[in-house]
């Protein structure tokens, strides 16, 4: 099969609550980023702790979705496709920005957990539980 797959699903929280701006013909975009964090023990018993930021973009009936119910702190669901994006500024230095351009999203937990986790750190799991790193 000659067939390529671009999927990526991610489980976070929101590092702030979502922007949405309109494109010039008028189609609805809104970013946020999300929080992946992961907790191990490595062989000598250490715990580790490792955050990953990944930038998400809604387009559409998604992105007004997006905008209207997430909120910083809240942990989420997002499943679509990495882009790369490369730019030149102004000065002429080249730019690169890896994104996730979703094209679902669930809201995880309920409004109550979200409001109360939004001062929280996103870094540290929601329920305050580890995961361990198996040797598979």
């Amino acid at each position: 099969m000659s067939r390529g797959l671009n999927k990526v699903q991610i489980i976070g929280h929101l590092g702030k609550d979502p922007e949405m701006r309109y494109t010039p013909s008028g189609k609805p975009v809104t970013t946020f980023t999300v929080a992946v964090s992961r907790t191990w023990n490595s062989a000598d018993g250490e715990r580790h702790n490792e955050t990953e930021w990944f930038n998400v973009v809604a387009w559409g009936t998604l992105a007004e979705i997006c905008k209207q119910y997430l909120v910083k702190g809240q942990q989420v669901y997002v499943e679509g496709r990495l882009q790369t994006r490369r730019w030149d500024d102004k000065e002429g230095a080249k730019h690169t920005s890896v994104e996730i351009v979703a094209n679902e999203m669930m809201m995880l937990g309920d409004r109550r957990e979200a409001n109360n986790q939004s001062d929280a750190s996103p870094a540290e799991p929601a329920n305050g539980a580890a995961e361990e790193e198996f040797p598979f």
